[in-house]
């Protein structure tokens, strides 16, 4: 396979041209355009933020996605689906609440705000893709219906799968209910009792009484664990561990699946802005401060490549001291593995999610990165 083309920029400015200008031109260069979408539907894939969350990306971002698709006919709209655990976006009406509150309006963003997946969840297209996990994807109606896919990704750490990137964005962010539920099935968490305080932090956002304390000690229910990873981000002792073995594997195999399940048979173009690069994903009621300094916009027809593009780049950057990945960083000064994402998460990985990626014919690890 030919490399693919990233096109990339920094968040360096001047008086002539500020960040939304920059973003604008990067789109342009990279292609957009090239897509027809007159008269058609596009759906902006985009992650609002849970409330109290400040590192998502600023809803002014949207507005560029969004003018640019209008200006070429097409009929934009800002899109994402319910989530599986307790939080603000659980259902539509807190999704929308919380989308409207975090800045994602039609008056802010000059586009509707369409929760994909309805009112519980549950409205879903059975895609089939006859993948080698995954035989029908369970996808948000509302993203299956539109014409054009964009995918605009705040790219940062996650606890389950390293980074939240692009493939992350779109596979599991575009799944209902039912379609996270499957993708989670085969990575359930465990307990380091000797690390557990007991101190209930973990039950309280487990949305299916998975896990319960008993003598002081929090046990996990697999039979009611749907492998959200929620419990694993919000206790102190990281006494709550991802199983680093095949399930893992499976999730991010499951992950890419859906991608493709969601991308195939449509025009599709992505956009990942690299800052405020947080350890844990959006869907955080929280964010800690950033493990790298920003680095910037890249933008690509080819997913697979934009991610790995966007985690190379990343890797190049510096460590920002007293941030959990500097902390990791000391704390497994000897373990030899230099990768910002797996040091943040030691329990992570995210190789296997872009070599089964390439494997289904989603895309590619080989590009040419240009800077404009």
């Amino acid at each position: 396979m030919d490399k693919s083309k990233v096109y990339f920029t920094t968040f360096k400015t001047s008086f002539t041209e500020n960040l939304l200008s920059k973003l604008r031109r990067l789109m342009l260069t990279a292609g957009i355009k090239d897509i027809d979408f007159e008269d058609k539907y596009a759906a902006i894939k985009i992650h609002f933020g849970e409330y109290g969350n400040l590192a998502f990306l600023r809803p002014n971002y949207a507005k560029v996605v969004a003018d640019v698709v209008k200006e070429a006919g097409g009929k934009p709209f800002l899109t994402d689906c319910n989530t599986l655990y307790v939080g603000s976006r659980k259902n539509a009406l807190d999704h929308l609440d919380t989308a409207y509150a975090n800045g994602f309006s039609p008056m802010t963003t000059g586009c509707q705000v369409i929760i994909a997946d309805g009112l519980k969840g549950t409205d879903e297209a059975i895609v089939p893709i006859n993948g080698e996990y995954v035989k029908e994807a369970k996808v948000g109606r509302a993203l299956m219906d539109a014409d054009i896919l964009i995918s605009l990704t705040h790219f940062k750490g996650h606890e389950a799968t390293s980074f939240g990137g692009a493939i992350k964005n779109i596979g599991m962010g575009g799944g209902s209910r039912a379609g996270k539920m499957e993708m989670h099935s085969d990575g359930k968490p465990t307990v380091a009792a000797e690390k557990c305080i007991g101190c209930t932090s973990c039950t309280k956002v487990c949305a299916h009484t998975g896990v319960t304390i008993n003598e002081k000690k929090a046990v996990i229910d697999h039979e009611k664990c749907v492998g959200c990873g929620r419990c694993i981000g919000v206790c102190p002792k990281d006494a709550i561990e991802a199983t680093f073995d095949a399930s893992n594997k499976r999730l991010n195999c499951k992950m890419a699946e859906y991608t493709k399940a969601i991308c195939q048979n449509r025009p599709c173009f992505h956009i990942a802005l690299v800052c405020d690069v947080s350890p844990n994903c959006d869907c955080h009621a929280e964010n800690d401060i950033p493990i790298i300094p920003d680095v910037g916009m890249f933008a690509s027809f080819d997913p697979v490549a934009l991610d790995v593009a966007c985690a190379d780049a990343c890797n190049r950057q510096p460590i920002i001291a007293g941030s959990v990945l500097a902390e990791n960083k000391e704390k497994h000064k000897d373990c030899g593995h230099e990768d910002h994402f797996h040091m943040t998460h030691p329990d992570t990985e995210w190789e296997s999610c872009i070599e089964h990626s390439i494997k289904i014919g989603l895309g590619t690890d080989q590009y040419e990165l240009i800077e404009i």
